[in-house]
């Protein structure tokens, strides 16, 4: 009894934690329920280079990240789409036009050097863009508001502004992304730390020696700019004074781990690319349209809800208002952990949540017939419960084993609202579990051995019971 104690008041904690987290964490909403636009980006190849790689196309869809936070946008969606397409979807924009004129075009990535007598006025600045990014980054993971609206615009104003203040502090060398050949991730010489290694072309080389010995030794930055925008300022040593970093390759080291290592190659190579890309389509969603799509699934999700907990209940009786509070303890947590895990609900992911409410209530189900198979049999009740559990485990696993399965294909074979779908499934299935052979089992024994009315009284759970159970 002690141990159902302890499961109790774990449920309890659990339950409260995600109300908690429901009312500091809004859930986020797809294109199909705000409405929006979503933009289909074909990546063209180039007489140099025939094949799009897998490298070249999520490095371009890094560059079309950057220029859609600089639209602004709260809670954009930017993902691959087969081998040459990435697709944009950008909830609440009224004008597409503009999206596709701001995302369209080649990535302009070009190393230039600071201009001299500018050193404390770029540390000022630098150090106000550091904050800026940081205070956007923090705004857009606490999700839409309209509060947070305004306040992401001033920020990217702001942020614009130091933009174009920084960028008037340093001076084109003639290096641009296209003199890049490579950018990659790679571990420091004594192994501690993480750096990142550059390479350039000939002519890139001969102009990165020159601009690395201009800025040797002064205390001066060499300054990356992606579309306009600096992504890193590393200084050269002096010991580079004389000829400047020779050969056509480089590293930038600095307090990066993999991660951040990463993120910047990846940036430097999208930079890098020759591509030209062009928008192949651009399809608007209307906000009513979304509305509506919210309102009838709440309906309908509610209605359903509302009929299975009815019916368990007229049904199954005792064991079946248990599983009623089993079920809104899973319908409690299943949506706390889309808002933790940042799922995007769409009106396919709320179908696979209600589909997941169903499975959930299958486990009951089977749960409860077994437990009646062992009251019919001349169990007692506290033997009949465990052993309905006990017997019915093997099954509910094999079922929802195999759902996950289904859905981990979907999952990685599918794309865009398919990915949903098998998402929210997924997550709804593994909770349910949870709730059926957690929740109900530590209610329902929790009620048999602290209430010894209900002990002596097998018919609510089995109405039809003909053979007296054991005492």
């Amino acid at each position: 009894m002690q141990r159902l104690r302890w499961l109790l008041l774990l449920i309890v904690v659990l339950v409260i934690g995600a109300s908690f987290v429901l009312a500091k964490l809004p859930l986020q909403l797809g294109l199909d329920l705000r409405g929006g636009a979503q933009l289909t980006i074909e990546v063209q190849p180039t007489e140099e280079i025939t094949q799009i790689d897998n490298d070249s196309l999520v490095a371009v869809k890094t560059v079309i990240e950057n220029r859609v936070n600089a639209l602004g946008v709260s809670e954009p969606l930017v993902q691959t789409a087969g081998e040459d397409k990435v697709v944009v979807q950008l909830p609440g924009v009224t004008d597409p036009g503009q999206a596709e004129r701001i995302l369209g075009g080649t990535a302009q990535l070009e190393f230039q050097q600071q201009r001299p007598g500018t050193e404390g006025e770029f540390q000022a600045e630098y150090s106000i863009k550091r904050q800026l990014d940081a205070e956007l980054e923090n705004l857009r993971r606490s999700g839409a508001s309209p509060e947070n609206s305004d306040r992401l615009q001033q920020l990217l104003t702001e942020r614009e502004q130091s933009n174009q203040a920084l960028l008037g502090l340093f001076e084109p060398m003639g290096l641009t992304g296209k003199n890049l050949t490579d950018a990659r991730p790679s571990p420091n010489q004594s192994g501690t730390a993480w750096e990142v290694s550059l390479r350039f072309d000939e002519e890139g080389g001969k102009k990165f020696a020159e601009l690395t010995q201009a800025v040797a030794g002064t205390g001066r930055s060499l300054g990356v700019f992606l579309d306009n925008d600096l992504i890193s300022a590393p200084v050269v040593g002096v010991e580079f004074a004389n000829t400047g970093i020779t050969g056509g390759a480089a590293v930038i080291t600095g307090n990066f781990t993999i991660d951040t290592a990463n993120d910047l190659a990846v940036q430097l190579r999208g930079g890098s690319l020759p591509f030209p890309v062009e928008v192949v389509e651009n399809r608007t969603v209307g906000a009513t349209l979304g509305q509506e799509s919210i309102r009838r699934s709440l309906v309908a999700g509610f209605v359903g809800l509302a009929l299975v907990l009815i019916f368990m209940a007229i049904y199954y009786r005792l064991p079946g208002i248990v599983a009623d509070v089993s079920l809104v303890i899973y319908a409690v947590l299943t949506l706390a952990a889309f808002a933790l895990v940042g799922v995007t609900l769409t009106l396919p992911g709320i179908a696979g949540f209600i589909l997941s409410i169903g499975m959930a209530v299958d486990a009951n189900v089977l749960i409860f017939e077994r437990t009646r198979e062992e009251l019919r049999g001349g169990n007692t009740l506290y033997r009949s419960v465990e052993s309905g559990f006990f017997r019915a485990f093997s099954s509910i696993l094999d079922s929802n084993v195999t759902t996950l399965i289904a859905c981990a294909a979907l999952f990685w074979f599918g794309s865009g609202l398919v990915k949903g779908f098998a998402l929210t499934l997924a997550i709804g299935v593994m909770v349910s579990l949870f709730t059926a052979l957690t929740c109900s089992r530590t209610l329902l024994l929790v009620i048999v051995l602290g209430l010894p009315k209900v002990r002596q009284n097998p018919k609510l759970f089995c109405p039809n019971l003909s053979v007296p159970a054991k005492s």
